[in-house]
């Protein structure tokens, strides 16, 4: 037996935190940013894809995706996200199922009675409209003036640039609405692990 969590959260929320927390304590966890990039890398059919949707400039003289144009192009238009989304999102699942599979089938179920832990690190978890293949959801979060300010600070966006961004993402409440669990994460780093760790806890203990 094995638990899958969907684990989501608003751009700078603090999830990827949260994801290397899960994997210390010993969970599988996909990460969907990377599977997203590797589904539009050069040579492959999601880029050529996307080039075929958005003009050549969405490829760089490299051959890799123009991820600075498409940014800027895509990522502030809605109707244009839906469209890369629909690109992107079917390969990267099918990735995922994959990868899931493999492991599952490589590590035998714990002797102690506890179930084995999948996360399933999804950004856009809500657009997915995928909710019920998971067997609980959780999301962290933190307000949206924190956000912006980490994304400033650490990604060096504008704060324009950090707004549309959270703009083209799920609101706070639709996560809310689909989350069993959810995390805070402007308490202090120690008080949040302590809480993703009650949580692994829960998750890996059946009877817990």
């Amino acid at each position: 037996m094995f638990t899958r969590v969907g684990l989501t959260g608003g751009i700078a929320a603090g999830k990827s935190t949260v994801s290397s927390r899960f994997k210390k304590l010993g969970a599988y966890v996909i990460d969907y940013d990377e599977l997203a990039r590797q589904a539009t890398a050069k040579g492959s059919e999601g880029l050529e894809e996307v080039v075929r949707c958005f003009g050549r400039h969405a490829r760089g003289r490299d051959g890799e995706m123009n991820r600075r144009w498409v940014s800027a192009h895509v990522f502030k238009d809605p109707d244009k996200l839906k469209r890369l989304n629909a690109i992107v999102h079917p390969i990267v699942f099918r990735e995922a199922g994959r990868l899931e599979y493999r492991w599952i089938e490589t590590h035998p179920e714990p002797k102690d009675g506890t179930r084995r832990l999948v996360v399933h690190d999804i950004p856009l978890l809500v657009e997915t409209s995928r909710w019920d293949y998971f067997d609980a959801i959780i999301t962290v979060e933190a307000p949206k003036d924190v956000r912006i300010k980490r994304m400033v600070r650490n990604r060096g966006m504008s704060r324009a640039d950090a707004v549309a961004r959270i703009g083209n993402q799920a609101s706070q409440q639709q996560r809310f609405d689909i989350a069993d669990y959810v995390i805070d994460s402007t308490k202090p780093i120690e008080q949040m692990f302590e809480d993703v760790d009650r949580l692994y806890r829960i998750l890996t203990h059946p009877a817990y």
